[in-house]
């Protein structure tokens, strides 16, 4: 494929935007040479701006499940741009969406909107410290929250260690009340815990990790942190910006059977436009301004046009449960695919998986944590997506990235990818 006039435009945005990108991962730094600008989408497809159509497998790092331009989503904010796009003042069809989306997951009576996952997280955190009077949260290595300073914390030297800033910009004294422990190791949480007795405020994780690829839970994980949680007064915050209205109707909650006190969302529930949120039950959001005395607010939060787009994406899911069967029919599809493409050509690789998140890691150990996923083979995958995209399906420009599936995906998408793999892999051996 050609892609000069991608790679004029990039050369033309690097001199105004830093790094020629408004979001790191979009610059291929991971995996060398120059990001693909977009024209346009439509369902299962993007294309490019030399022409190209692309099988698209990050659908916008997740929201756009039904595909990309759905049509009742596209209505729904023509309809709305028509009649202002921002007013600063409550609108009733914020109430119509949250009465929805409440409906929908469990365990939660209210629920706040806002602008990103990002704020989402960062909100959702300091209204759990103000629920509880205490300052420390943890967190765990390798699961990305959003860019807030609380978040962006490395490990220290051993398991009971104050975290770390691993961005310029981020003080020690915002780490040191950031612990980090290891994703489905429940003795590094418990060891946190004790150590920092009636200090901790939350425990906020992605049940599904997806930034170091698709990682499911270890049977027992999520229950031991509940556990966890009850016994020592800490809030368990999950954050499904990611896994919330995809996974399920009720997200990561329904399908995986354990109970959050606060939840955050993003991508699915805004329906392709910038949209967050988070909620919880009525005795935990009551201490939410203006009715308590945690304070967040924001002038675009509720915007008309998101949240127009969240309702029609939201009532599609809520009214056709049969969509996430199907997700996740053709999910298990290309993983058998593509594990014979690659069992066949004795690659070694690992595939993850859980509901229509996939992620392929050039690594024969198992991949349950962000240690793990790091000892994959890099070289190989970069040789694998420039391959993909050669062929023209587009992954994920990270080995520590999932790949995200829309059901506008036909089967012979689906066997175009799986072709498209045998041959890449055949370059590869």
């Amino acid at each position: 494929m050609i892609y000069k006039r991608s790679s004029a435009l990039f050369s033309e945005a690097e001199k105004v935007i830093p790094g020629g990108v408004n979001s790191p991962v979009r610059a291929f730094k991971a995996v060398g040479g120059t990001p693909i600008f977009v024209e346009k989408a439509k369902g299962a497809y993007l294309y490019d701006a030399d022409g190209n159509q692309l099988i698209d497998y990050i659908n916008s790092w997740g929201p756009m499940i039904l595909g990309h331009a759905f049509t009742p989503v596209v209505q729904a904010v023509i309809e709305k741009a028509k009649l202002g796009t921002s007013y600063g003042m409550p609108t009733e069809v914020e109430t119509k969406i949250a009465q929805l989306a409440v409906s929908m997951v469990p365990n939660i009576d209210k629920i706040r909107f806002v602008n990103s996952g990002t704020e989402a997280c960062m909100s959702a955190v300091r209204l759990a410290r103000g629920f509880t009077g205490k300052d420390k949260i943890i967190k765990f290595a390798g699961c990305y929250h959003g860019h807030s300073d609380s978040f962006l914390i490395q490990a220290g030297s051993g398991a009971v260690t104050f975290g770390s800033p691993n961005s310029p910009g981020v003080t020690i004294g915002t780490a040191k009340d950031t612990l980090l422990a290891q994703f489905n190791n429940l003795e590094s949480v418990e060891q946190l815990v004790k150590a920092n007795e009636n200090e901790i405020a939350c425990i906020i994780v992605e049940p599904v990790p997806g930034n170091m690829g698709c990682i499911p839970p270890n049977k027992g994980f999520l229950e031991g942190l509940r556990t966890l949680c009850d016994e020592n007064g800490v809030l368990l915050i999950f954050d499904e910006v990611m896994t919330g209205f995809r996974l399920a109707k009720g997200g990561a909650q329904e399908r995986l059977e354990v109970n959050a006190d606060i939840v955050c969302f993003g991508k699915v529930i805004g329906g392709g436009l910038p949209v967050g949120a988070f909620a919880s039950r009525n005795e935990i959001m009551k201490f939410l301004a203006p009715e308590g005395p945690v304070y967040q607010a924001g002038t675009l939060s509720g915007n008309p046009l998101a949240m127009a787009a969240g309702l029609a994406m939201l009532t599609e899911l809520d009214e056709n449960p049969s969509i996430f069967e199907s997700l996740d029919e053709k999910t298990a599809y290309l993983h058998k695919g593509l594990s014979k493409v690659f069992e066949s050509n004795q690659i070694v690789h690992t595939i993850n998986r859980i509901g229509s998140m996939i992620s392929v890691h050039f690594s024969e150990e198992n991949v349950v944590d962000f240690e793990s996923a790091a000892l994959g083979n890099n070289e190989n995958f970069k040789q694998f997506f420039h391959g993909m995209l050669q062929e023209g399906v587009y992954i994920a420009p990270s080995s520590f990235e999932t790949w995200f599936l829309t059901d506008a995906l036909t089967y012979k998408d689906l066997d175009f990818t799986i072709a498209a793999c045998e041959r890449v892999v055949q370059k590869m051996k």
